[in-house]
């Protein structure tokens, strides 16, 4: 695979939080990277004060069209691609049933968030390992890497999480066996579940909230810095026995119901 000065990145949900800080970490290694995420984002912003080694795709990763579009974009401009970070997700909190409300859990919300991260995550990946898979492999048989959005939720799913964590479980379900689809062509897969972060959307907490969830966490007792978990995709990005696994960054964090 490409040393990380050429290295050509694609980070869907790139323009905030976890996604940003992977495509500033990429920028600073003199990777080229290509930020994709919403029209209504601000990627194509991000993307201009980054420089001429940053590119913003727009896209919804659940619209086949628009994925292969912006991938044909990535080929023409950069004529590769290495590395794959899914980042995009969204998150719903309701139970399964309220009972004190009589209300069930509304299944259009169920099948928003389950479309976005995981079938969303699942379009991504398979269209992508199309154009890593024309790379010229290294010296292991090695032509790039996909790196999915897992979460601790996944395996400690809690309260009012269900469709959260159901979507999580399928991308950390599906890490092990696209990896082996992929075996034969030199592509790694990858899944990192993240624990409790400080992201824009815990950053609308409550400052006492915040610092409960802080406290919640073993070591260091504090939220995640995005660009720790930028430090891990590189990691994974450069460590080629790394595979088929599902890497969790959380401060030794086992959520609570």
């Amino acid at each position: 695979m490409a040393a990380l000065k050429n290295l050509v990145a694609l980070v869907t949900g790139g323009s905030s939080g976890l996604g940003k800080a992977t495509v500033e970490r990429f920028i600073q290694l003199g990777s080229r990277v290509v930020i994709a995420d919403l029209p209504s984002s601000k990627g194509a912003d991000i993307a201009r004060d980054l420089g001429k080694n940053a590119m913003f795709v727009p896209l919804d990763v659940v619209n086949e069209n628009q994925v292969a579009a912006a991938l044909q974009e990535v080929s023409a401009k950069f004529g590769r691609l290495d590395v794959c970070v899914n980042c995009a997700g969204i998150a719903v909190a309701y139970k399964t049933f309220n009972f004190n409300k009589g209300l069930a859990h509304k299944l259009e919300d169920f099948t928003k968030v389950m479309m976005v991260n995981a079938v969303g995550t699942f379009n991504v990946s398979r269209l992508a390992a199309g154009l890593i898979g024309k790379n010229e492999p290294d010296q292991d048989g090695g032509r790039g890497v996909i790196i999915n959005t897992s979460s601790v939720a996944a395996f400690e799913g809690q309260i009012g999480q269900v469709a959260y964590s159901a979507s999580k479980a399928a991308i950390a379900g599906m890490t092990l066996p696209m990896a082996r689809d992929f075996s034969h062509r030199g592509i790694r897969v990858v899944a990192v579940a993240p624990g409790l972060f400080d992201t824009p959307l815990l950053r609308e907490l409550p400052d006492k909230v915040r610092t409960f969830l802080a406290s919640s966490i073993p070591f260091p007792p504090r939220l995640g810095k995005p660009e720790e978990f930028a430090k891990l995709i590189i990691a994974i990005v450069e460590n080629p026995f790394i595979n088929g696994e599902i890497v969790r960054i959380d401060g030794g964090l086992r959520m609570q119901p």
